[in-house]
């Protein structure tokens, strides 16, 4: 999996993001802004160079205040008015992708790459730019909370806290019948310190490289980790629930995934983003909220997107409601999201979780059970069947999916614990105990790398023979080919 088949789909899942598909609507979808973003983050170590256009192409979309068109069309490289804007998790998961090849080439070029707004001719401005414009969005559309507004919807399509649809057909994601300005997401605030932070360490690293002036870039670092701090502390406290962290607050200001509802108690998205931003680490609440995951949404196929399933429509959360139960994003196991929950676990070292979790959603592991899950035995769907479904474990939608690249970062980054920084490689397994010897063999930046990593307890690092502190490796000086590398951990 982790060699061929994860990699294999996560180069069709990049070339097609989601615009030629026999589940979704065909080749009138267009391109996901944030799905291609989080697409790349499987592929750029594979063919950095159409990462890099892919990049340049996403941001040409991005529409002048930071927002951006939902989707464009891959043959005009135009946003696609027919969906709109509004979503508001899409400006962030740019700096995710930017961050992703800046980490994977250090190729700081691409910052200073003169890119448009919206297609306008005229309009181009550098690619930090688009960034910054990206994060200011946010930090500039937050609810009564102090949380992100959800906007039409946030990752999740279907949570339309905006919509209040009554007319059957309507779409649920076009309309916003009742915008109150005051729907917030905990997913996005998560998001927000995460990707918040990746921004800040953009600009001290290449901030100058991109002709500002130091004072400048200390100025943008600190009022970004302002915001973020009073995001963090937002999130710590309206958006804890007492044994997780909530949904988000719908357009009434009513709580959404609370322990106080009888239905959609816990949402997945909020438990692993905000743990993968590090939010509650210190405090116990990351370990409390993975654990209620385990324990309110874990079964033999996955984790699912949220429990208890809702068994009547609710006009103010919109489609989510609309599905049956234990089916897509009414209670069905969305393994895109799953990696979140085994990176959460990795971060606070909880690594027999974090595999378990990988094992559930994984191809190899669930071939035995082919005819239940009825999807291809190598590659991952983007949903199974949830535990309250007629047919829990039946997978649907396979082959162009974010499962894809973010198990691959899972599995690469954090269980296996090779992970690129933007000068070097960062090793640090999260496997359980029976994993006592690991040979992995990374392509970075031109040179190989060979690691022979063993479990013994005490923690050293030599790379071509010479002891190095820490966990890093540096990276290998020009004309380098190979380098050794061995670890105990």
């Amino acid at each position: 999996m982790v060699n061929i088949w994860n990699q294999y789909q996560c180069m069709v899942t990049f070339n097609l993001s989601r615009s030629a598909s026999y589940y979704e609507s065909g080749m009138g979808r267009g391109m996901g802004f944030r799905d291609s973003n989080q697409d790349l983050l499987g592929f750029v170590h594979m063919i950095p160079g159409r990462a890099r256009s892919r990049i340049l192409d996403i941001a040409a979309t991005q529409l002048p205040d930071g927002s951006a068109w939902h989707q464009y069309q891959p043959l005009t490289k135009k946003g696609n008015a027919d969906i709109g804007g509004g979503f508001n998790d899409d400006p962030l998961w740019l700096v995710a992708g930017v961050f992703a090849y800046l980490n994977e080439t250090g190729d700081d070029s691409i910052l200073r790459e003169p890119t448009q707004f919206d297609n306008q001719e005229g309009s181009e401005q550098p690619l930090l730019e688009h960034l910054r414009r990206s994060v200011h969005f946010t930090m500039t559309h937050r609810g009564p909370h102090g949380l992100p507004l959800i906007g039409r919807a946030d990752w999740n399509d279907c949570l339309n806290l905006n919509c209040f649809s009554s007319t059957p057909g309507e779409s649920f994601q076009t309309v916003e019948n009742n915008d109150t300005g005051i729907a917030e997401s905990v997913f996005i605030a998560g998001m927000f310190v995460l990707y918040g932070e990746q921004y800040a360490q953009i600009l001290e690293r290449f901030g100058e490289a991109c002709g500002m002036e130091a004072a400048d870039v200390q100025a943008e670092a600190a009022a970004v980790r302002a915001a973020i701090g009073e995001v963090r502390e937002a999130t710590l406290t309206a958006g804890w629930d007492g044994a997780w962290f909530r949904r988000a607050y719908d357009a009434n200001g009513n709580p959404v995934g609370t322990n106080e509802d009888s239905q959609g108690k816990i949402y997945i998205e909020p438990q692993g983003m905000c743990v993968m931003a590090g939010i509650g680490t210190d405090d116990g609440k990351a370990a409390q909220a993975l654990q209620s995951t385990k324990d309110l949404l874990a079964c033999r196929w996955g984790t699912a997107i949220l429990a208890p399933a809702y068994s009547t429509y609710r006009i103010e959360l919109g489609e989510i409601s609309s599905y049956p139960r234990g089916y897509k994003e009414n209670g069905g196991i969305f393994c895109h999201n799953n990696p979140w929950i085994s990176i959460a676990n990795a971060t606070i070292g909880n690594d027999d979780e974090a595999f378990n979790v990988y094992t559930r959603t994984c191809p190899a592991y669930v071939e035995q059970y082919s005819e239940v899950h009825r999807t291809e035995p190598y590659v991952y769907c983007q949903m199974v069947a949830g535990p309250e479904a007629p047919t829990p474990g039946e997978g649907k939608n396979s082959w162009l999916t974010g499962t894809a690249a973010w198990t691959f970062v899972g599995v690469s980054q954090y269980l296996l614990g090779v992970q690129p920084t933007f000068d070097s490689l960062r090793l640090e397994p999260h496997l359980p105990a029976q994993f006592t010897e690991l040979h992995i063999e990374r392509e970075w930046r031109g040179v190989r790398y060979v690691i022979d990593a063993r479990r013994t307890g005490k923690a050293s690092l030599t790379v071509d023979g010479k002891p190095v502190s820490g966990t890093t490796v540096p990276i290998a000086a020009p004309g380098t080919e190979e380098v050794h590398v061995s670890l105990n951990f």
